[in-house]
């Protein structure tokens, strides 16, 4: 007897891997917008999880941005009850402002899905995202010129949730789509000129080919890999300094301000790798409360300088009303002007 084709063969044996690695007794959980990947995802978990012994349901998100986008969700959630899925979650979410509208968005869908997957817990999302998503997340990166991390691209796993279908291109995800019989919906987003993705996805990609030759968003996907294994390994190193900056005891009185994070020791983050002091720095800050999206790398330079270039600067001004001195040998954070 022939198998399926090998579109399909490909995205199936691709979700039976990520279903074989899950914790034992996790429920898989589908993000599904009805586009084609996700709906290819959603077709080849249906197929998978029973013959895994897998529960698997579905989470499909409405973001109430387009006139119609109620009943566009629940013909999506029709259709994944269709496949077997259970449970099928739909999940309506307001989008703020903070950011721009991509980023808002992306924060509102992700509290959605954590809070289905906490319902059903213990419970891992999985993501439709492509080698072709993976090509243009490292191009946003690079031009936002925010490091090594944002190169990295997304994960294949991650706390919470995994990308199954990471490593194979976008093409071959909607031809398996086509092939299980499943009727996808394009969002008119993902063609708005006014969204960085979608001028990266339909104008950036598309003239690196035609400049460079094929086979750029493989490349991109392959650099993102190798710099994610740097990465990590910047950070576990990292994750040691920023523990003993903060364990070491001050040496001056310390300063009557309350701090709002952390506050850590400047003499070991000095005698530190640059590499590592600025995660360190930057992650403080975060903690502190300034906002991941906001806080650039010309804020963490800012800091870095209260600590290899001290000239008794006053105090640096963070995103989010939040203020980084340096008082008694150590680099502090405290509440600024709202």
């Amino acid at each position: 007897m022939s198998g399926p084709p090998p579109a399909v063969a490909a995205v199936r044996s691709a979700v039976r891997r990520a279903l074989s690695a899950l914790p034992s007794g996790a429920t898989a959980l589908v993000a599904c917008s009805g586009g084609a990947d996700s709906l290819a995802l959603a077709g080849a978990v249906a197929f998978e999880a029973p013959r895994s012994g897998r529960a698997a349901g579905a989470v499909t998100v409405d973001h109430g941005l387009q006139e119609g986008s109620a009943a566009r969700a629940e013909a999506v959630a029709r259709v994944l009850r269709g496949l077997g899925l259970d449970p099928v979650l739909s999940r309506r979410v307001e989008v703020g402002a903070d950011g721009g509208p991509e980023a808002a968005a992306r924060r509102a869908r992700y509290d959605a899905l954590e809070g289905a997957a906490a319902a059903h817990a213990p419970a891992v999302v999985l993501l439709g995202h492509t080698l072709d998503d993976q090509a243009e997340t490292v191009l946003l990166g690079l031009a936002r010129g925010s490091g090594a991390r944002s190169l990295a691209g997304m994960a294949p796993r991650t706390r919470g949730y995994a990308r199954p279908l990471l490593d194979l291109d976008r093409a071959t995800v909607r031809e398996a789509c086509a092939l299980m019989g499943l009727d996808p919906w394009e969002d008119p987003h993902n063609l708005d000129p006014r969204f960085a993705r979608s001028r990266v996805r339909h104008d950036a990609l598309p003239a690196l080919e035609r400049t460079l030759g094929p086979g750029i968003a493989a490349a991109l996907a392959r650099t993102a890999a190798l710099l994610r294994a740097d990465a990590d390994t910047l950070d576990s190193f990292a994750d040691a300094l920023y523990a003993q900056a903060a364990e070491t005891p001050a040496c001056l009185p310390p300063v009557p301000a309350a701090p709002v994070g952390p506050e850590l020791a400047v003499a070991p983050l000095e005698a530190a790798p640059d590499a590592l002091r600025t995660r360190v720095l930057r992650r403080a800050a975060l903690a502190a409360g300034c906002s991941a999206s906001a806080l650039t790398a010309r804020h963490v330079r800012e800091l870095d300088r209260l600590v290899v270039d001290w000239r008794g600067q006053a105090h640096i001004d963070l995103p989010g009303g939040i203020r980084g001195r340096r008082a008694a040998g150590r680099i502090r954070f405290e509440a600024g002007a709202p």
